[in-house]
């Protein structure tokens, strides 16, 4: 397998495109960020299809000042949307009644009949209204050039990042070149142990800084939504960032934090394809394209509506290429960057899920399994702590003897916070301060709990 980047680290100076073709990003800082806009062809888009655009944007929200459009679509008005504006007053599909403001984005725009009929046309092709997509050469270098350099982590800075957790030696000896690889991870073990949560710590840590990523792009007129407010997380202090007296960066791109977006059951193989909206005629991209740049977690991995060894077959290409291929509905394959850190997560048996020569494919596969006693223990104690409820060892020992050893239960290091979790809610019901008595732990146990 090729090693393929993952984080945001110190870089190269980045080479642009010649601007009359549109600029693919530059550093500030050592960052990538989109360049400015100064005129439309620095968009690498079509008049005609801004045009469409601006008209859907008009259609629905009728009068409208220049600048309100320009918010709209996510363009500069001066330089830029100004032309396109021009462009509709000579064909006679917008109409200017008025001004609002200083300058031409002041001006009021109403849609005129005949572009009314313009708009209906357009919104045939697509009922897409909403921020101007990047090209597909732009996305596609933007993931490689914020993709460039791999995240390595050291045994020390593995150690302050798994603090919070009970975690063997032997086991961050394993993680830490999961992490370094920055391809695939598989996670297997009884249920309750800390998966999800081990998965979710490497995720912070490989998912430190932030990435660009574009409202959507364009594929020959067709439009790939790729931002939502759900999987992606705006980045903090982007208002600042400027690059010079009455500059922004590209404004049809948003700074996030470095995404980790996680599935479970629910995930199908459409799923991990392009999304087309039958009724408003765009794209959603799949999962794996939102996560570009960060990690991809499959949670329950071989409970999903479709069997492992599909779902495995699916990413055999990405992971060991570092590309995907995803299909538009006119059967079109459009290749895409993969820089995805994908975490398989199970409590299922790998050999009842898929055969060696699938394990092979994934890099790392390390078992998360049961606490010694001393972690436990240690577990027990600082819930204990976090609850504001005094330890006792004495209580621990009576509920491991009678609990656990008497019953062969055993141990999982979920089991401390939901333990102690019912003892609160028991001693709330009874109007009484939570305390590790033995009556208060048989009552948590038992209703905890289940013979099977």
């Amino acid at each position: 397998m090729s090693d393929r980047p993952l984080s945001n680290l110190s870089r190269q100076p980045i080479k642009n495109i010649n601007p009359s073709r549109g600029q693919t990003g530059e550093l500030m800082g050592g960052a990538w960020y989109p360049p400015p806009l100064s005129r439309l062809e620095d968009t690498g888009l079509n008049i005609l299809n801004v045009a469409d655009l601006v008209l859907k944007v008009l259609y629905f929200g009728g009068y409208m000042a220049g600048h309100m459009i320009a918010d709209i679509v996510k363009l500069p008005y001066t330089g830029v949307l100004d032309s396109v504006m021009e462009h509709l007053k000579r064909e006679k599909y917008v109409e200017v009644r008025g001004t609002g403001g200083v300058g031409e984005a002041g001006f009021q725009y109403l849609i005129s009949s005949a572009g009314v009929n313009k708009a209906r046309e357009a919104l045939e092709r697509s009922q897409y209204a909403g921020p101007a997509p990047v090209t597909l050469q732009h996305y596609v270098q933007a993931m490689r050039d914020q993709n460039r350099e791999r995240l390595i982590v050291h045994e020390e800075e593995l150690r302050g990042v798994m603090r919070h957790l009970v975690i063997s030696d032997d086991m961050l000896g394993r993680i830490g070149p999961a992490v370094n690889s920055g391809l695939s991870i598989f996670l297997y073990g009884p249920p309750g142990n800390g998966k999800t949560t081990v998965a979710e710590t490497v995720g912070r840590m490989v998912l430190s800084g932030n990435i660009w990523v574009p409202y959507a792009f364009d594929v020959d007129g067709q439009v790939i939504r790729v931002f939502d407010n759900v999987n992606h997380e705006l980045a903090t202090g982007e208002e600042r960032i400027r690059l010079g007296v009455g500059m922004s960066p590209d404004p049809r791109w948003v700074r996030v934090r470095r995404p980790m977006i996680m599935t479970g059951g629910e995930l199908t193989l459409a799923g991990l394809d392009l999304v087309y909206d039958d009724i408003n005629k765009y794209y959603e991209a799949p999962f794996q394209v939102k996560a570009n740049g960060g990690m991809f977690l499959i949670d329950d991995f071989g409970r999903q509506q479709v069997r492992p060894r599909d779902l495995l077959n699916r990413w055999i290409v990405p992971l060991e290429k570092g590309v995907d291929f995803l299909t538009l509905a006119t059967g079109r394959k459009i290749e895409m960057p993969f820089h995805v850190l994908i975490v398989f997560s199970t409590n299922i048996d790998p050999r009842d899920l898929v055969d060696e020569a699938f394990l092979r494919r994934i890099r790392h596969k390390i078992e998360i399994t049961d606490p010694t006693p001393e972690q436990f223990r240690e577990i027990f104690k600082r819930v204990c702590t976090a609850k504001g409820i005094k330890y006792d060892e004495q209580a621990l020992a009576y509920l491991y003897k009678e609990w656990y050893l008497n019953q062969n239960r055993k141990l999982r290091a979920v089991h401390p916070r939901d333990l102690i979790n019912q003892l609160i809610d028991i001693a709330t019901y009874l109007n009484k301060p939570p305390v590790l008595t033995k009556e208060m732990i048989d009552r948590s146990a038992t209703s905890y709990f289940v013979n099977i």
